[in-house]
C-alpha cells in the first residue's frame, strides 16, 4: 500500500512537475465599494524557490492578475484593471485591494508552489455598491372626505430607492418591522407604501440594508402628512380673511351662516 502511494506520488511529479495539495475551503469576503480588503495567502512564501500566481474570474479564475517568481526575480501586478488599485506583498504574496469596485466581485485563486509542492487557495469576493438614502414622499393625491375627522383621516406615503441590488427595503414602527421587500441580482428601483393616521404619534422609519450596510430615513408625519381642512374650517379661514379685507376697503360681508349656505351651493 505504501509502495503504491510512493509510486503514485512519483508519477504525479513526473506528469506535472509538482506535488499537488489543494485546499478545499473557499473563503468568502464581503466589502463595501471604495473600501480596502486583503486576500491572505496564510502560507510561508519567503523561500527562494517560491512561485505565487493570482488569478481572477467572475465565475472561473482564468485571468492572471499578479505573480511572484523569486528565482526569476519577478514581482508584478500584470492586469491593467488592477494595476493602480492592487498591491501584492513581496514577502507573503497576499493581495490588497484599495478603492475596490463592484466589478471586482468574483472568484480569486492563488497557486503557491514551494519546493515542488502546490497549495491552492480560493476566495469569493462580493463588493456591495454604496447604498442610497431612502426617500419618503406623500402619496396622497387628494384630501380625505369632509365627513372624516382629521384625527381619523389617513396619509399615504411611499418610500423609494433607485438602482439597487442585493438589498431589502423595510418600514419600521419603532423597532417593529411592518413590511419589507427585497431584490437580489437585478439592479432595479424599489418602492414600499405605508398608510398612517395624521395624528399618529408613533415613530416610523424606512430602512434600506444589505449584508454589511444600512441607510435609514425617519418619517416626519407633521411635514409630509398635513391634514385637509374640513368644510367648517375652510369657511372660518375664508370668513377671517374677508373680515380683514372689509376693514381695509369698507366692504360689507355676509355672516358666517350665509357664507356657509353659499359654500354648499
Amino acid at each position: 500500500m505504501v509502495l503504491a502511494l510512493v509510486l503514485l506520488r512519483l508519477w504525479l511529479w513526473h506528469f506535472n512537475g509538482v506535488f499537488g495539495v489543494e485546499a478545499g475551503v473557499i473563503k468568502s469576503l464581503s466589502v463595501m465599494e471604495g473600501h480596502s480588503v486583503t486576500l491572505h495567502t496564510d502560507t510561508d512564501t519567503q523561500r527562494n524557490d517560491a512561485v505565487i500566481e493570482w488569478m481572477f474570474g467572475a465565475q472561473n479564475p482564468d485571468i492572471v492578475i499578479a505573480e511572484i517568481n523569486r528565482e526569476a526575480n519577478i514581482s508584478d501586478v500584470s492586469d491593467e484593471r488592477f494595476r493602480d488599485r492592487v498591491k501584492m506583498d513581496s514577502q507573503t504574496g497576499s493581495l490588497t485591494f484599495t478603492n475596490i469596485r463592484t466589478t471586482d466581485s468574483g472568484l480569486y485563486k492563488v497557486d503557491i508552489t514551494i519546493n515542488n509542492s502546490l497549495v491552492v487557495r480560493r476566495f469569493i469576493v462580493t463588493v456591495y455598491a454604496l447604498l442610497p438614502v431612502p426617500v419618503i414622499i406623500s402619496n396622497s393625491s387628494q384630501c380625505s372626505s369632509s365627513s372624516e375627522s382629521s384625527s381619523e383621516s389617513k396619509c399615504s406615503l411611499l418610500c423609494s430607492v433607485l438602482n439597487v441590488s442585493h438589498v431589502t427595503l423595510s418600514w419600521f414602527k419603532g423597532n417593529s418591522l411592518i413590511s419589507s421587500i427585497g431584490v437580489s441580482d437585478l439592479s432595479i428601483s424599489l418602492s414600499l407604501p405605508l398608510e398612517v393616521k395624521h395624528q399618529d404619534k408613533n415613530t416610523y422609519s424606512c430602512v434600506l440594508n444589505n449584508n454589511i450596510s444600512t441607510q435609514t430615513t425617519h418619517l416626519d408625519i407633521r411635514q409630509l402628512c398635513q391634514p385637509c381642512a374640513g368644510t367648517s374650517e375652510m369657511i372660518l379661514v375664508l370668513y377671517t380673511e374677508l373680515i380683514s379685507v372689509s376693514r381695509v376697503h369698507h366692504v360689507q360681508i355676509w355672516s358666517p351662516f350665509r357664507l356657509f349656505l353659499w359654500c354648499l351651493v
